[in-house]
Parts: C-alpha cells; sequence; structure tokens
C-alpha cells in the first residue's frame, strides 16, 4: 500500500491513542513483565511525543489475569474476575509509566477505578489538559465497569479525549482474513471497513469497540508493535506495513 498522501500526515494527525495487549508485555515468558519490551514500547511512544504528537496509552491485563478465564469454572463470578482483569491493567499501566519516565517523559496514568494512592482517577478533561502540556496520559482499569474489553476503553477513551485514530499495536503487521500463525493461505486485508469486520467476524478488536468506532468515524490502524519506527511511519501516513479500518 503506497504512502497515503493528505490522509494521515503530521499535520493533521496530532493526537493518537496506541493500544497495547498486555500479552506483548511478557515476552516469551507468557506471565508478568519484560521490562525489555517496556523500554522498547516506551522508546517506540518517546519517538511520537518528541514530534509532537500527543499521545494516550490503553494497555490490557491478559500478562496477569483475564476476567474470562478467572470465571470460567464458576469458583470466581465473571464481574469479579472482570475487576481482577481491571486491576491488572493498573499494575502493566504503573510498570509503562516507570518505563516512560525512565526515557524522560512525562506521564500521568487515571484509572476508572479510584485509587489516589497511586495514580489519578479518570477525568475527561484532566486528560485532555495533560495531553495539551505534552504528557503521555495511561488510561487504567478499562472502563470501570464489567463486561467490557481493554479494546472498548481504548476505543472510548480515544473518542473521550478527541483523538484522530486508534493504532492497535499487535504482533504482527496487520488484518488477516484468518489466523496466519494456523493457515498458511491467510491473506492480508490492507484495508477494510467496520461492516466488513464485524459481518466477517475478523478480529480487529470486539464488536462493540468497532462498533463505537464505526459510530464515531474513528480509524483503527492495526501494525506490528514489535517493528521499529512502526508508530512513527504511521503517523507520518506510511501505511505499507499495517492495517486499517474505517468507513468506505
Amino acid at each position: 500500500m503506497p504512502k497515503m498522501k493528505g490522509l494521515y500526515t503530521m499535520q493533521k494527525r496530532k493526537r493518537v491513542l496506541v493500544k497495547f495487549s498486555g500479552e506483548a508485555l511478557s515476552g516469551n515468558n507468557g506471565f508478568g513483565i519484560d521490562t525489555s519490551i517496556l523500554k522498547f514500547i516506551a522508546d517506540e511512544i518517546k519517538s511520537l511525543v518528541v514530534q509532537g504528537i500527543e499521545v494516550g496509552i490503553v494497555i490490557g491485563g491478559g500478562n496477569i489475569i483475564r476476567g474470562v478465564s478467572a470465571a470460567k469454572d464458576g469458583i470466581i463470578k465473571r464481574t469479579s474476575g472482570d475487576y481482577m482483569g481491571m486491576l491488572s491493567t493498573v499494575i502493566n499501566s504503573i510498570a509503562m509509566q516507570e518505563a516512560l519516565e525512565h526515557v524522560g517523559m512525562e506521564v500521568r496514568v487515571q484509572s476508572a477505578i479510584k485509587m489516589e494512592a497511586i495514580c489519578e482517577t479518570f477525568i475527561v478533561r484532566r486528560a485532555q489538559r495533560h495531553l495539551e502540556k505534552s504528557r503521555i496520559v495511561i488510561f487504567a482499569a478499562g472502563t470501570g465497569n464489567p463486561f467490557f474489553t481493554t479494546d472498548t476503553a481504548a476505543t472510548l477513551r480515544a473518542i473521550e479525549i478527541g483523538a484522530d485514530m486508534i493504532i492497535k499495536a499487535t504482533k504482527v503487521d496487520g488484518v488477516y482474513d484468518r489466523d496466519p500463525n494456523k493457515f498458511l493461505d491467510a491473506q492480508k486485508l490492507h484495508e477494510l471497513t467496520y461492516e466488513r469486520a464485524m459481518d466477517d467476524n475478523i478480529k480487529v478488536m470486539d464488536d462493540t469497540s468497532i462498533a463505537l468506532a464505526k459510530d464515531n468515524n474513528l480509524p483503527i490502524v492495526v501494525c506490528n508493535m514489535f517493528e521499529k519506527g512502526n508508530l512513527l511511519k504511521i503517523i507520518e501516513g506510511n501505511l505499507e506495513n499495517c492495517s486499517i479500518v474505517r468507513n468506505k
């Protein structure tokens, strides 16, 4: 896919929300936090901020616990499992805050669940003000409600702060019509509509978050988080190594 001039230029795109999975932070360990990955992500986010881009971040909690998994045998209620998952995102957010501060960035963590001893409570106007002051804002604890994923939280926060796009940073270089790790004939979809993503059950994000993005005309860009410089390339308009979900 060639560079799409006029659509995703630095001049127009000034505020983004980056969504990382919790599993990505665990590296090859499968659990916990790999600080070398934290450092890599921090450097990638810093490359955006030094170019004048305002950055919000949402991180999943799957490297610690998932609500669905915790509740699968019925001993732990789904609501309690989801709150446990929200708390795991707070742990990841604090770790990311430390990594970003380590590379010289100003950061604020805002949680959807009040925990004043370690982070701010989410207030949209305060978050916007932080971003205007070139502070990175990490949104923790999902939406603060059970039964909603961190994908939905990412879309919601992106809309609330007026982000120009969501960048979903994953372990693959975009969206495929089937799992490329299981099917050798999987085809990469460089561009697709929200409707196709939902109708064909293509796992870009969950349906709630895609529908929310569609209603607010918020583009979703899916890219490989482990390709150095990829986030900045996307902001500058180079969508060659990623996929984009948007209206026609």
